[in-house]
């Protein structure tokens, strides 16, 4: 019986393998190939980029369909927002990620089948086992959409107040606001690409006709970063109170500067805390293995030695 999982469980456990290394490799091909499309202009994509774009779309309209029917056509608020956080722009991206998340739900399921099946187990246990396989799955796409949230989100404070010294120095120089704004998003664009594409965003917005203190609102909203809110807030108490907008910015980011140089003291005042469990459950025990081992088994061979 040993022999005969171990054949299924191995060509399982390979094909599994084959499809998570194929799946990164397309993943990162593709990426590659979306940041040389943004570089390139549209005319040049021509022969079998063309192919290779309608493949990837006929892929994506199939996860798009399974979401829609998963959620009726319609995404919740939260999961928007989401998205949008994390640089999903794309009104079909709420479908997606939900086929996505049905996709994997089928695989595990289909999965953890093959492999439970043989054993001879108790039939509660392998539909527990199943069901598990395809619910560990379903949740990868949050854990993933998640961790991309919050890098875009730590990337935007980390850049925040360079870029708003910048506007600072534009301002003082005698630019305008707006210009400023555009001119700083064109610069950071190769040191922090996220808060340039959220910044040109917002100069879009500007250049249609939004209100400035609206477009950066909606920006903050987008982005997920209150520090965001909190400047637009400034912009408009300077703008109602005439101060000088220069001086505004820079004390404001030096209260950035300062705020996150609070926090790096905060999480290393909690680090000793958190290293507690780390060290009773591996350290301590082996300090308590290496220094009494010997004496325990000392004392046993001369108590249990006749």
């Amino acid at each position: 019986m040993n022999v005969i999982r171990l054949e299924i469980i191995v060509p399982v456990l390979t094909f599994l393998s084959v499809i998570a290394i194929g799946a990164s490799i397309l993943i990162s091909r593709a990426q590659k190939r979306k940041t040389v499309e943004t570089r390139l202009p549209d005319r040049i994509l021509t022969g079998n980029g063309e192919a290779a774009s309608r493949q990837k779309s006929s892929f994506v309209q199939f996860l798009e369909r399974i979401g829609n029917l998963a959620s009726h056509g319609h995404a919740t608020t939260s999961l928007w927002e989401q998205l949008i956080r994390a640089g999903y722009f794309s009104t079909a991206a709420p479908a997606i990620y939900t086929g996505v998340k049905m996709l994997l739900f089928v695989i595990g399921l289909v999965g953890m089948t093959i492999l439970v099946m043989p054993m001879e187990v108790y039939a509660t246990t392998k539909i527990t086992s199943i069901f598990l396989g395809g619910s560990i799955l379903f949740f990868v796409p949050n854990i993933i959409l998640l961790t991309q949230l919050r890098k875009r989100h730590a990337e935007i404070c980390l850049h925040l107040p360079e870029a708003i010294d910048l506007i600072e120095i534009c301002v003082s120089s005698g630019i305008g606001l707006d210009m400023a704004w555009n001119i700083v998003a064109d610069e950071i664009q190769h040191v922090s690409p996220v808060l340039a594409s959220a910044m040109a965003l917002s100069n879009f917005e500007i250049h249609l006709g939004v209100n400035r203190v609206e477009a950066m609102r909606h920006m903050a909203v987008r982005t997920g970063v209150d520090e965001l809110s909190s400047l637009a807030a400034i912009l408009v108490q300077t703008e109602r109170f005439g101060t000088s907008i220069g001086t505004t910015l820079r004390v404001y980011a030096a209260s950035m500067r300062e705020e996150r140089g609070f926090a790096a003291q905060e999480n290393a005042e909690k680090m000793s805390v958190k290293l507690i469990i780390p060290m009773v459950l591996f350290i301590f025990p082996a300090v308590l293995v290496t220094t009494a081992g010997p004496a325990i088994i000392t004392i046993g061979k001369v108590l249990f030695t006749k």
